[in-house]
């Protein structure tokens, strides 16, 4: 096939034409996101159970759930949080299942309890992460909350309708309803309590079809309408009526208004009431697309706003996409300009343009075949593409190099172009193998960060295979065309003979030297391994599972003691807002053309994602920043001014900083505990916090383990059955006083309200109301809520979290990469403080979590990738060579990438991480192949006196010099951009790129030196080819004819 592209006039340019269009056409289709999708494994359902303690919620709901999805197929955790009136248990699927069947199987067995109480309601059951989100629009405008939410539901609507942005969802807002306080001293007065009056407005307000009247000619629909769906209409309502007629209407006795169920439901953007527009979108569509849309409608949407309203842009996700895929896009760019320079120098101006052609080929093949496969360009995708720019020309620079050879020795172009190419065929096939042999099992790693890791290799794949089959099929079709002779110019004159000096003067000599001393040389290159290994088991070199990335938006979380008033969280939040505003004011002199450092302030109460938990004392404060590109401070700066600024906080008070997007490698520091009962658990987790506090760099610790409000329980005495009083009587009568009850629910437009009645906010608000409480007999008369009930105080939980079927507590923070180290941290207090804290908890279990747990998982899988690997490039060569021990030389060059990648990482300063071993085990499918042709070279490209190791090793290592010099050129040229890239969004790719680009420097040199000397230790035992051919040759010629064709693989 070689010999045919090659001789044909058109087909070559015809395949070289396919991979263009492929590529132009299809891959503008690929979606755009800032890291790939990781696979949906969790399904969750949120169970109500209105009123309920979390104990209760846990006895009740969250341990029959337990009991129903214990036989359900392929589950790896069973999660159930019960909060006050709530359950919500996370069912997580084992990897690699099928999740729609784990979904079924879960909603099926949910569905089928029979057990709860009474009044739980239907479970929602959902699955999670299916949707991203993408950015949000913030209205203000509008002074009633009525009149903004009906202006933000009318924006959504007509957003929806412009097309291109797929979900929107209303937020800021709790259930509109009608709400109805009783004045406590008047409804007593007539005989009444909150449930009679909620019975009554439920009865004397209704709709209803009454049937239809058939006439003669037509027929007529009866239907009874007396609802009153007004404030108006309702105060209006008789509520009781006298025997001389006179009436008590609803609006003597009570104030109607028209509100929201929860005060502490609310936004705040830039101080003014807002509605928030949250946008998000599903893994199939593409970030920047729907944010250009969503641009262009709020565009459009300004100019019809009426007067006073704005509609702001804020918690813009998709800029970090396009940071980061500016970035990327401009260092691809850099390396393939310096990697063509490279290839220019060394070859003629029409070779290096063939040669430099196989990039965008490869490039819009690869790309092709990505969009065909559903993956997107994401950050981890483009640092896949910037790592193939140099490694897809090894294999053209090795064909090139050995036609222009070919040329030099006489042959014509043609001939030169077919021999060349089939010549180092086995080599290059080889090379592939033994790269796609690492690469493909790194296809499959395990972990959330490892699916984000995984797909590095395979782009990396679907490039290289492309090249290939440019290299073989299209390449010798264009450097078969007779180009005349070869007049190289001035620089390229001067770059021939620098080589030429260098490979006589200097590798020639050396690599003479190290085959002489060859023990002393890999000795000593082994002693270099050594200390690289003991820079990273002695924490020299710190290991971080995930760099930090820094976003646009800051987020400060707040939580106050459970049962804090809603004045006290907002006093909090206005002082934070305050320091934020001092911080801006002294940052922002610093920034470029002195720009505001923070754009936009968005308060969220009841909401704060530490706590995954709402209430009136829990809010966040969130603030837009200039883009990390622009801005001449990071996060960690920002935190740090802010945290002075808002000043030191009470004990009770918690305040953690954070990015609004965890990083896929999760909390710093987290460790799990688990036991039976709470009261142990709860002073345990309190001394694993004082503890890691007690650690330099260590912020924003803190448990799920909150303690809840406190609570007056209540209990029947015994005579109350003589009043025809049962517990559940008393206790719906107290719930719909203080709580409040549904009278009716209504439809007005689109929006269903509900009318609740409840106690006037006065006579619900001190003990002494309670104390005041009255019970309605079963006779209608009125009775002292403490002539039926006793009462005592008591304390439980916020929430209580049990993980397969076992209470727990979650133990979190970050820490401070700039003066700490997590993986320290964590190792230190699992061996000197956890077995001491078990002593004095018995039963208690304690697990690490969070970015160290996933890092070992991830990391543990790129270790059995790397064996597999290993296994596969072994057999590879093993057939290659037809030996068993010439593989191990070529292999041996692996284990010294390590050399490079630590050394290099600590000369840049950063900390080692799953990116760098992702890099480093990479690293081993490419610097086999120098290794490769290096010993092909050895074994079979000497005269027949070329013998002895001590010829044979420094005449290949010169013969192989220019090749090996090229390939590892190109492909380090290819990520310097990158590599000394200042950009804030790099972080995550400099470690990566530090291991490739460092280990590949280092096993160039050593290719060139410890290959040969290794190779001649190995000769020195007789191992290998070279030493069984002398063998061969010494033995009588009787012998040697009868063995000659039954030598045995070494």
């Amino acid at each position: 096939m070689i010999r045919y592209f090659t001789g044909h006039p058109t087909a070559a340019n015809l395949l070289m034409l396919a991979f263009i269009v492929a590529g132009v056409v299809i891959a503008p289709t690929l979606r755009r996101e800032t890291f790939p999708r990781i696979d949906p494994n969790e399904v969750q359902a949120r169970i109500a159970y209105p009123g309920a303690s979390p104990a209760e919620v846990s006895d009740a709901v969250c341990q029959r759930v337990e009991d129903a999805v214990e036989a359900v197929d392929n589950m790896a955790e069973v999660r159930c949080e019960a909060r006050e009136g709530l359950a919500i248990a996370t069912l997580e699927m084992t990897e690699g299942a099928n999740f729609d069947r784990f979904f079924l199987d879960i909603k099926t067995e949910i569905d089928a309890i029979d057990s709860f109480p009474d009044e739980v309601e239907t479970p929602a059951v959902k699955q999670l992460g299916l949707t991203d989100f993408v950015a949000a629009v913030a209205i203000t405008g509008p002074d009633r909350l009525p009149d903004l939410k009906a202006y933000a539901e009318a924006v959504k609507a007509r957003m929806l309708r412009w097309g291109g942005i797929p979900n929107v969802a209303v937020t800021g807002f709790s259930d509109h309803q009608i709400r109805i306080e009783v004045r406590d001293a008047v409804a007593r007065a007539l005989g009444l309590s909150v449930s009679d009056i909620a019975d009554l407005v439920g009865r004397r307000n209704v709709e209803l079809p009454a049937g239809d009247i058939e006439s003669a000619d037509r027929l007529v629909a009866v239907r009874f309408d007396d609802q009153r769906a007004s404030v108006d209409d309702l105060r209006d309502l008789v509520v009781v009526e006298g025997g001389r007629g006179g009436q008590v209407r609803l609006g003597d006795i009570a104030t109607v208004t028209d509100r929201f169920q929860d005060d502490e439901v609310r936004i705040e953007f830039n101080g003014r009431p807002a509605a928030l527009l949250e946008i998000t979108k599903t893994w199939s569509e593409d970030s920047l697309d729907v944010i250009a849309r969503l641009q262009a409608f709020l565009e459009a949407e300004r100019s019809r706003a009426p007067p006073g309203v704005t509609l702001a842009l804020t918690s813009d996700r998709s800029s970090i996409v396009r940071d980061r895929l500016v970035m990327l896009y401009e260092n691809a760019a850099q390396g393939i300009v310096l990697v063509a320079a490279a290839i220019w120098l060394f070859f003629g101006v029409r070779t290096a343009f063939w040669i430099s052609m196989g990039l965008p080929v490869s490039f819009l093949g690869g790309l092709a075949a990505m969009a065909v496969l559903g993956y997107s360009i994401n950050m981890l995708t483009m640092v896949g593409l910037l790592i193939v720019i140099g490694i897809i020309m090894d294999d053209a620079i090795v064909i090139a190099e050995n036609v222009e050879a070919k040329r030099h020795a006489g042959r014509p172009a043609l001939q030169a172009a077919v021999e060349g190419t089939m010549q180092v065929l086995p080599g290059v096939v080889s090379s592939f193998i033994t790269t796609a042999a690492v690469f493909g099992y790194l296809a499959f790693l395990s972990g959330d960060l490892g699916q984000l890791l995984s797909v590095v290799p395979v782009v990396m794949l679907l490039v290289l295979a492309v090249s290939l089959v440019e290299a073989f099929l299209i390449l010798p079709n264009h450097l078969g065309h007779d180009r005349g002779p070869d007049r190289p110019g001035r620089v390229r004159r001067a770059a021939e003979r620098w080589l030429e000096r260098v490979r006589d003067r200097v590798v020639g000599p050396t690599a003479e030297r190290a085959v002489a001393h060859r023990y002393l040389t890999v000795g000593i290159a082994f002693a270099l391994f050594l200390v690289a290994v003991a820079m990273l088991a002695g924490g020299v070199l710190k290991f971080q599972a995930f760099p930090d990335l820094d976003g646009d938006t800051l987020e400060a979380r707040i939580t106050l003691p459970r049962g804090s008033r809603l004045a006290d969280t907002e006093a909090m939040v206005a002082r934070l807002v305050d320091a934020a505003g001092r911080v801006d004011a002294a940052l922002t002199p610093e920034q470029p053309d002195g720009r505001p450092l923070i754009r936009h302030v968005l308060v969220t109460y009841n909401e704060n994602a530490d706590t995954n938990d709402t209430g009136a004392n829990l809010a966040t404060v969130s603030v837009d920043l200039l883009s990390s590109e622009i801005r001449s401070v990071d996060n960690d700066g920002v935190v740090d001014r802010w945290r002075r600024e808002v000043g030191p906080l009470l004990d009770t008070v918690r305040v953690t900083y954070a990015e609004p997007a965890r990083g896929p490698a999760g909390k710093a520091v987290e460790f799990r505990l688990a036991g039976d009962d709470l009261a142990d658990l709860d002073a345990a987790a309190g001394e694993l916090e004082a503890w890691l506090a007690g650690y330099r760099g260590t912020r924003d610790l803190l448990d799920d383990l909150d303690p809840g409000k406190p609570e007056i329980v209540l209990t029947l005495k015994e005579g109350a059955g003589q009043l025809g009083l049962d517990a559940r009587t008393v206790a719906q009568q107290l719930r719909a006083a203080f709580f409040g009850t549904t009278a009716d629910e209504i439809q007005v437009g689109v929006e269903a309200y509900e009318i609740d009645v409840r106690l006037a906010g006065a006579d619900r608000r001190s003990l002494a109301d309670l104390d005041e409480a009255v019970i309605a007999t079963a006779d209608g008369k009125l009775v002292p809520l403490s002539e039926v009930a006793n009462a005592r105080w008591d304390r439980g939980y916020a929430r209580i979290i049990r993980i397969d079927r076992r209470p727990t507590v979650t133990v979190q923070g970050d820490v401070d990469t700039r003066v700490a180290n997590a993986a320290e941290i964590v190792n230190e207090t699992m061996q000197g403080f956890v077995p001491a804290l078990q002593q004095r908890y018995p039963g208690l279990s304690v697990s690490i979590e969070g970015q160290v747990a996933n890092g070992r998982t991830t990391g543990a899988s790129m270790a059995k990738a790397l064996v597999l690997g290993l296994i596969g490039i072994f057999l590879v060569l093993s057939f290659q060579f037809r030996s068993y021990v010439e593989p191990v030389v070529v292999m041996s060059l692996i284990p010294f990438t390590l050399i490079g990648a630590v050394f290099g990482h600590l000369a840049l300063g950063i900390d080692f991480s799953l990116p760098s071993l992702l890099g480093l085990i990479s690293l081993s499918g490419i610097v086999v192949n120098d290794s490769i042709l290096l010993v092909h070279f050895i074994k079979n490209e000497h005269a027949p006196g070329d013998t002895t190791v001590e010829q044979a090793g420094p005449k290949a290592a010169k013969a192989r010099f220019r090749a090996i010099l090229l390939t590892s050129l190109t492909t380090v040229a290819g990520l310097l951009p990158l590599l000394f890239e200042t950009s804030l969004q790099a972080q995550i790719l400099i470690p990566l790129v530090t291991s490739i680009a460092f280990g590949l420097t280092v096993t160039t040199l050593l290719v060139l030196f410890v290959v040969p000397a290794f190779y001649a230790i190995l000769d020195d035992f007789g191992l290998t080819s070279l030493a069984r051919d002398r063998e061969f040759a010494a033995r009588p010629p009787t012998q040697s004819a009868a063995d000659g064709s039954s030598g045995a693989a070494v």
